[in-house]
């Protein structure tokens, strides 16, 4: 199996909202949980409900730490293939919000109340 034909899981655990622009999720991932290996195809919104840092095991590029809290925002372009990984001792949670018809394509990664910024690793 090659690595574009493997199967991936959804960007998220619990799809709660889909309509003909936007597609919500929930992520809920315990301290040391990791996601299915997911790719995103489509821009999104990433918001913080719970917790303290997030990572992202990005294939292709590493692992990138993301420091959070409550009330974090991201906006992150499409084309990742990745993990979700919760690294702390919290529970963390989050909604993301896939933007079926996004506009402004070539939109950078951008955050919003983060308590540091991303480490790169890789």
């Amino acid at each position: 199996m090659t690595r574009d034909d493997r199967p991936l899981g959804n960007v998220a655990n619990k799809l709660l909202f889909e309509n003909e622009l936007v597609r919500v999720w929930e992520m809920d991932l315990a301290p040391g949980e990791r996601s299915n290996l997911h790719r995103h195809d489509l821009p999104y919104l990433l918001c913080v409900l719970e917790g303290s840092r997030v990572d992202a095991e990005i294939e292709g590029s590493g692992r990138v730490e993301l420091p959070v809290q409550p009330g974090s925002v991201f906006f992150v372009p499409p084309g990742a293939t990745e993990t979700a990984i919760n690294p702390s001792g919290e529970r963390f949670r989050e909604i993301l919000i896939e933007l079926k018809q996004a506009s402004g394509i070539g939109a950078g990664f951008a955050a919003a109340n983060v308590p540091a910024p991303p480490i790169a690793r890789g």
